[in-house]
């Protein structure tokens, strides 16, 4: 196959024989300890590199075919092999590099490749253990469990079928009895499914909790941090800003809020959080074919780099959007290694949503595209988790300018819209990671602990959110619904803090655009090289770990948001 002419849905797939590349990594591994010099050393790091992408790339060929329809059995059967056999590939990969660290020519790759590329491996090795392979394999069995169960889960509402995400994306809808009937089916779906489901997550905790144990560590919570790579703060760093979320961001939210239930004449309950106009929330103009020729059009007008990569992405089809019923829910972006070709995985729903994600998701696989075409190693084709959200954040505020070619006249209505929901999760992502502290903390709290626990943070960060009543939710069972605190611990800090610092980076782009978008290429440029501390330091945002930082950096927005409600209230 040409490799310039090519389409996903034309990518042929093989299981890859993960025992072959373990022999060869046993070999590499051999020549790095007789090597005799640091080019020799250098020289193998790039053959592993190469030889090790196909088998990557086959590995997310068959995740992305399994989300995109759950139903099929074979890429079902595949998903659940690598669950149990993926580990033994990692493990091999982590002998080479600690072979590598080992090695006396440490100093001079350190010097060709960076700094970080030790750091990644230090990271990775005090969250890896060979004794603790049958409980990888048993959380990842119970991952899958839990992704099936919210993906396959479905409620019937004025006749039709819907599943969890769209019943979320009805929330924003204009008229207030489907929010609510939309909602109540939500209900519905988790009280059913509740027991499994407290079931999951406890035997989650406890495997994660005995990997924690067997590596050496008093909790899980030093793990995660390790598996996410927050490297460059610490819990008590973390702590620090999440006082500041409540000091600053949550009374912000509080006045959005009320100032959204006197528009909508109502009290306001968690399905009317996105409903923020009487008139419902904004629905994207055109179809989804429309939509794709205006991202088009957006992304070369951007830049010559952005048009480039939108081009790349919808010749290859490296953008999956439509929304069928065997696809799997939520949405996420990844790399095919070897063709440096990023993949985004979406829902269209119609709604404001889907000009996130093209701005947003894609935002994140530009940041991709851009890092692998300038990276030698794949390592640093991604950056850590907060980085990414980062990138993919500032692109969305950078978008603003194209808001009127996705919603004509309602284009500053969007913008306010985002904004208010930018700032919004802000307290909700703080609410998500203390409550993983808590839980990893104390692995034999009961379900029904855990569930208070939630409703308790939810009242510190969320104050304003109330559930009509509902008992399942009241008793604190949102949660349940949020595939990350089960998937993902430890993420979701990413977000809150990727928020802050995109929200200050538009500050910067609205008083020196040229500079800021300059500054923010050569940043995705360097991709994993470097660390969190140093992007917010090359970038020039406001460190947020020290009193007083959070309300620095979220001085533009703040202002803005205010400058919008005292608009409306004068007209």
């Amino acid at each position: 196959m040409n490799n310039d002419v090519w389409k996903f849905s034309e990518l042929k797939y093989v299981r890859p024989d993960l025992r072959v590349y373990r022999d060869l990594f046993a070999d590499a591994i051999l020549r790095v300890e007789e090597a005799n010099s640091g080019d020799d050393v250098m020289q193998l790091i790039l053959e592993v590199d190469e030889m090790t992408r196909k088998a990557d790339d086959l590995v997310g060929v068959a995740f992305i075919r399994h989300s995109m329809d759950t139903k099929d059995p074979f890429y079902d059967e595949q998903q659940r092999w690598f669950d149990e056999n993926l580990i033994y590939y990692d493990q091999a990969v982590l002998n080479f590099k600690e072979a590598v660290y080992n090695s006396q020519f440490k100093d001079y790759i350190e010097d060709k490749l960076g700094k970080q590329y030790f750091i990644d491996f230090e990271v990775q090795q005090k969250r890896f253990g060979d004794d603790c392979i049958e409980l990888y394999q048993l959380e990842s069995e119970l991952c899958t469990e839990y992704y099936t169960i919210i993906g396959m889960a479905k409620a019937e509402v004025f006749g039709e079928s819907k599943n969890v995400s769209e019943l979320k994306a009805m929330f924003g809808n204009e008229d207030r009895n489907v929010r609510a009937t939309a909602f109540k089916a939500l209900s519905k779906i988790f009280r059913e499914n509740e027991k499994r489901l407290e079931e999951i997550f406890d035997e989650i905790i406890k495997v994660r909790s005995q990997i924690a144990e067997k590596l050496g560590y008093e909790s899980y919570v030093p793990v995660g941090y390790y598996l996410n790579h927050h490297t460059d703060y610490t819990p008590d760093d973390i702590e620090v800003f999440r006082n500041q979320v409540v000091e600053e961001i949550v009374p912000l939210c509080e006045k959005l809020y009320k100032v959204q239930e006197e528009r909508l004449g109502v009290d306001l309950m968690v399905y009317d959080e996105k409903a923020v106009f009487p008139d419902g929330n904004l629905r994207r103009v055109g179809d989804d074919e429309y939509l794709i020729e205006k991202t088009r059009e957006m992304y070369n007008d951007i830049s010559q780099e952005t048009g480039e990569f939108i081009d790349y992405m919808l010749s290859h089809e490296l953008f999956e959007y439509k929304n069928r019923p065997e696809k799997e829910q939520g949405g996420y972006g990844l790399i095919l290694l070897a063709r440096k070709a990023p993949f985004v995985f979406t829902h269209f729903d119609g709604t404001m949503a889907d000009y996130q994600v093209i701005t947003g998701e894609l935002g994140e696989a530009f940041a991709r595209y851009v890092a692998s075409r300038a990276q030698p190693i794949k390592e640093y084709y991604s950056a850590t988790g907060e980085i990414m959200e980062i990138y993919a954040l500032s692109m969305c505020l950078f978008a603003y300018n194209y808001a009127d070619k996705f919603f004509g006249e309602n284009a500053e209505k969007y913008k306010y819209y985002n904004m208010q929901e930018l700032i919004t999760l802000i307290p909700a992502g703080c609410a998500i990671d203390e409550f993983n502290h808590i839980c990893y903390s104390n692995p034999n709290m009961t379900p029904k602990e855990r569930t208070a626990e939630w409703r308790r943070l939810e009242k510190k960060y969320l104050p304003w959110r109330e559930y009509d009543g509902d008992e399942f939710f009241e008793n604190g069972g949102y949660f349940y619904s949020v595939p990350h605190v089960f998937l993902y611990p430890f993420y979701y800090i990413n977000y809150a803090l990727a928020r802050v610092h995109a929200l200050e980076m538009r500050g910067k782009y609205v008083k020196y655009p040229e500079v800021t978008w300059q500054n923010y290429m050569n940043l995705i440029e360097k991709g994993g090289r470097i660390g969190y501390a140093e992007v917010v330091e090359q970038a020039e945002l406001t460190p947020l770990f020290t009193e007083g930082s959070v309300k620095k950096a979220m001085s533009h927005a703040k202002e803005v948001m205010e400058t919008y409600i005292e608009k409306e209230k004068n007209e």
